[in-house]
Parts: C-alpha cells; structure tokens; sequence
C-alpha cells in the first residue's frame, strides 16, 4: 500500500526520513503495474526517471515546493524522452524537450511518472474516444470517467500520483474532476504556458491540475504559473480579484436555467451545495445564465470548431483512418465555416461577454453544477454528441468568456455511487479567491488564510475603520476587510491634537520595553496597485510599519513617530479608538 500522497504527507514523511522519492517511485510503479492499464499511454522511461531521481538524491527536502511529489501529465503534453500521441499513434512525435510547464513543475522537484489517456486530439467531455480504451471510472466501472482528460483524473482518483495535468478548453479539465471526487481548476487563460501543448483551440486551450484538495491545487499552481515569452498567448495577470473569505456573494442560475437531465438526486445536491455556501457566510442571488448558455453554442456551433481542424487539417487528409469517427465527424465540420463567419461570431461573443461582465460585476463568483448528471458508457456510446453537449452545458463558455473556475466535490449520487460536484467560476485570475473558498467548502482553513500576491494586508486602527469617517480611503481602493482585530500587548495609544483642519487622530506607539496594551483594530487587504496612493495621503506624524499583531504574527500598519505633537492624549486604558470616540459623545 502506498503512502498518503497529499503534499502534507509526503513533505512530513520525506522530512523525517520514513520515505525517500526513489522508494516511493518504486511503490508507484508496483501499484501502476496492477492497476488499469487503460488510465496511462506511456510510462516514464527509467532512464528519465534516473535523471529526476538523482538530482532529488542531492537535494534536501525542503530546498525544492514539489520535493519528490509524482505526477501524470495528458499525453496531449509534451514530456522528452517519451512520444506525444494526442491519442492517435499516426500522429505521434518524439518532442526533444519538455512543455514548458513540465518543464517548472520537474524543476521544482516534480517526477513525472507518465503520460495519460484522453478523448483524441482532446475533443469529447467523455474519455471514451481514445483507441487506448476507456479508463475505468473507480466509483462505478459502468459509468464514464469523463474527458477529455480520462486518465489524467482517473490516475489522481487511484492514488496513482498526487496531481495531474490536463487540458481545458471547453471543460475537460473540469467535467472529468465531478466525476472523480476531484479539485479540478481551470486557470485564466494565459497564466499557464501551453508552449508544448497540442492545441485543439489554441485561442483558448488552457492546462489544467487535477488534485485532492485545494490545498494541494493551490501549491502546484504557484510553481506552474508563470509567463512564457514563448508562447504567444501567454499572459501576465492583472490584479487577482478577491474577496473576504465569509462574507462574498454568488450567483446562481435562475430556477428555470438550472439543467440536471431529469437527475433528480443532482438536483438535490446542489440545493445543498448552495445551502453550504450561505453558511460559510455567503450571500446567494439568482442570476440571468443566459448569456453565458449563449456562449456556450459558439464553441461547436460556431466558426470556433475551424480551430481544431486548422491544427490537423492536413494530418486528417492524409490519414482519415486514424481518426476515432466521432472526433473526425467533429473537427471535420471546421473546414466549412468562412472567414465571414468567423467575424459574425466575434461580435455575436463579444455583445454577449458585455452582457457576462454585467452580471459579473454585481457578484463575486458564480456556483453552479459541475456537471448535471453522470452516464453511462452506454448511455454515451448510444448519443455519443448529444450526452457530450449536456456535459458542457456549463462548462463551454468559461474560455470564450475569458473566466476562472474550480471544479469541486459535493456529494455523491446514491443510485450510482457516482461523485457529483459543482464549479465556482470567477473573473480572470480569481484562481487564488476561488481555492480559498474551496478550501473552506471542503473544511481544508489552510487556503483561505492566505491573500494573492497582488494584495497587502493593512492594519488600522482610527478613522479608517468601518463606518469612520477615512473608510472611504479604503473602499474607493476596492480594499476588502478581513476581520477585527488586537495588537500584541506592546503599545500605547494616543489621541492627537486636532490641526490644520484635521480631526483628532489615534496615534499608535510601540513600548521599546516591550510592556504595553492590546489596541483594537482592523485588518483590511488592499490591492497592491493601489497602496501606494493610499500611503501616500497619511499626514505625518502617522506613517506605515511593521505591527505585531496578538497571534505573534506581523502585518504593515499605522504607526505614529516616537516624537509626538504636543498636546497629545494618553487613550491606551481606553483600548482603541472607538471607545474614545465613544467617551466623546
């Protein structure tokens, strides 16, 4: 039996010495050599591996974010030293180097153990278009792992490998997730480079990770991410939306837009979904889904469909043959489009993305099933397109949108023993918002507790407080608040005289001994683009430092100079500033 292969886990065991990446790897590849053939299309060759291996054999533990950590990749991805197939053999290519994300994660410490099955050229929600077989689902072996990144997922499911890569273009790095019991997040598009990937829409392919939890999604997302000048479409992200962790508000569909397939259990399911989401502090509210279910319909219904003929155009006229004949009756309709149906689609989307931002910007998120239901091999073998188009039905319009999401457990369908989930979706480069409230979904704190890179962590203590006079300093900034708070027992609090037209200001002073009070405050966080602006109107003798908060931990706060004005008054018995405001009136 192979160990916990979460993060955690694994940097605790390799840490203490009880575990070292070559016996896991040897583990694996016993557990690999009796499990389902049908998950992998290629292992990693020993030789590679040996490479990996003895460079972590020189490494500590804790000199490397993914020290030892096994994962898959989708064999849509190139890895050197094994053939990309895209699962069609004639199509196959021996890349000289890794994809690009391949290439950070292995840097990191990463050690891939091989390449995965999928629905061919990545085209199907469903894993079963792949002349590698059908990876068996490990919750009901009668029901469809879902595609197009089958055993991407299935792999993580088995406890194959701790994460995965898939990719997502029109919901295979999400659909597969719901069916799997797994974290399945789609990033922004740009934020991972596909420099390395076989397109099926370039414009708006994205690679996606499979995990366990947030957790572990959100640590291998900070290493995968990161700007390719390679790779034309490539982005560097703007500011990260986000929100406070217990108090956000989410859409959800209007009842008559909601669609389970006649799954009256899914049904049911996403009532509690929504019911876990109101008591974890946040605010529902029914949303118009229509023009994002419009979006939806340009991706296999439009001139979008051009794309995945223009990568194999000439491949599937040269060899027609090689094509699973669902895929090939797929991409073969984007050979008809013409270029001015191209231009009617654009602005047919980007009247409908105004109308998506519109809705967007009265919400912090949206929430809605991953997928409505789950079938059967059968059922999809006998409506192979239909079945795939209600997989999509909320998942095709997420890239053409130019959205974030993260697919998410939510129970399990008791007929079936089936997982079902759901999908918070977010603007652009939510990634960060989105795993801190799947975390909490999923009772894993770790996630929330930290904010996006792009934002600062303020604490005030005076006017800048809720309902204050300066709060709109901080509200006109799109600042966040966090929570109430004390400062360590090490400071003084001062009411400053009243000059220059400015009211009486708290003054805050740490004791050079040490010996103080806690003073009450609040934890804001503010987007890093506008704390300059926002430091830049604090009148001396207040400034920004360094604050020890009562958990021992420090944040950038208001701090006054040691010299203070004359006329100052001690107010530290008081506690903070609004029971001094309190004593005034």
């Amino acid at each position: 039996m192979s160990p916990d292969l979460s993060l955690t886990s694994l940097r605790c065991a390799y840490s203490d010495g009880s575990l070292t990446p070559r016996a896991l790897v040897s583990q694996l590849q016993e557990k690999i050599a009796g499990s389902d053939p049908k998950i992998w299309i290629a292992l990693t060759p020993g030789a590679r591996l040996e490479e990996i291996l003895s460079r972590l054999d020189e490494a500590a533990p804790d000199s490397l974010a993914l020290y030892g950590v096994p994962f898959a990749i989708k064999d849509n991805i190139d890895l050197a030293g094994v053939p990309t197939t895209a699962a069609c053999p004639d199509y196959a290519y021996d890349p000289d180097k890794d994809a690009t994300v391949v290439s950070r994660l292995i840097a990191a410490g990463a050690i891939p153990l091989g390449k995965t099955n999928l629905d061919q050229f990545a085209t199907g929600l469903v894993g079963v278009r792949s002349p590698y077989g059908v990876p068996e689902n490990p919750f009901n072996p009668a029901f469809i792992p879902g595609g197009s990144s089958s055993g991407s997922a299935v792999a993580v499911a088995r406890d194959l490998v701790s994460f995965s890569l898939g990719t997502d273009t029109a919901g295979s790095g999400r659909v597969p997730a719901g069916l799997n019991e797994l974290v399945g997040l789609k990033p922004s598009l740009g934020l991972l480079s596909t420099s390395g990937v076989v397109p099926a829409c370039r414009t708006l392919d994205c690679v996606s990770i499979f995990t366990k939890s947030a957790a572990d999604a959100d640590a291998v997302l900070k290493v995968a991410a990161g700007y390719d000048a390679d790779d034309a479409y490539s982005r560097v992200p703007t500011q990260s939306p986000w929100w406070r962790p217990d108090a956000f508000t989410f859409g959800v569909p209007a009842p008559d837009q909601l669609e389970f397939f006649g799954n009256s259990e899914a049904a049911s399911l996403f009532e509690a979904a929504v019911a876990r989401l109101e008591s974890l502090g946040g605010k529902k509210v029914t949303i118009d889904f229509a023009p994002f279910l419009e979006s939806a319909l340009l991706l296999y219904e439009g001139p979008w469909v051009s794309e995945r003929f223009a990568v194999i155009e000439e491949f599937m006229r040269e060899h027609p043959e090689s094509l699973h004949p669902v895929t090939k009756s797929i991409i073969a309709k984007g050979g008809a489009p013409r270029a001015v149906d191209g231009f009617r689609a654009q602005y047919k989307l980007r009247d409908l993305k105004r109308r998506a931002e519109a809705v967007m910007s009265a919400i912090d998120l949206i929430v809605t099933p991953t997928a409505g239901t789950a079938y059967t091999i059968a059922e999809v073998e006998a409506e192979p397109v239909k079945l795939n188009s209600n997989l999509g039905y909320y998942t095709n319009f997420m890239n053409l949108l130019d959205l974030s999401a993260c697919a998410i457990p939510a129970g399990r369908l008791v007929a079936s023993g089936m997982p079902w989930g759901i999908t918070l979706i977010g603007p652009a480069f939510a990634e960060k918002a989105l795993l801190g409230l799947a975390g909490r979904f999923m009772d894993e704190p770790a996630v929330e507790t930290s904010l996006p890179t792009d934002w600062i962590e303020v604490a005030v203590c005076g006017a800048h407080m809720r309902g204050l006079p300066l709060n709109w300093q901080l509200a006109d900034r799109g600042a966040v608040f966090l929570a109430t708070d004390e400062t360590a027992p090490a400071y003084r609090l001062l009411a400053l005289p009243a000059v220059g037209g400015l009211p009486p200001r708290p003054g805050l002073i740490r004791e050079e001994n040490g010996v103080g009070a806690s003073i009450l405050l609040e934890r804001w966080a503010v987007p890093a683009s506008q704390f300059g602006s926002f430091v830049a109107g604090i009148p001396s003798p207040l400034g920004f430092g360094k604050l020890e908060l009562k958990s021992r931990r420090f944040v950038t706060g208001f701090l006054c100079e040691s010299a203070v004005p004359e006329g100052s008054r001690e107010i530290t018995e008081l506690g903070g500033w609004r029971a001094f405001l309190a004593e005034k009136s």
